[in-house]
């Protein structure tokens, strides 16, 4: 089984088109700036992507809506 499932991502983010976005960007920043919000050894994945997806998991990424 996968960590953390999909299904979990979705009622953080609301579609799963956001969250690819969300989290090629967050794993871009993690593999250029090595700044991590969580312990390197408490990760359960150990490719950038996966760590990113543990942090949305976690909830630590926000996403904060425009409104006009």
């Amino acid at each position: 089984m996968l960590y953390p499932s999909i299904d979990s991502l979705l009622n953080k983010i609301g579609s799963k088109y956001l969250l690819v976005n969300i989290v090629a960007k967050r794993a871009k920043e993690m593999e250029k700036t090595e700044h991590f919000q969580i312990k390197e050894s408490e990760y359960k994945s150990s490719k950038f992507i996966g760590k990113a997806l543990e942090e949305v998991n976690e909830g630590l990424i926000n996403i904060e809506e425009k409104t006009d």
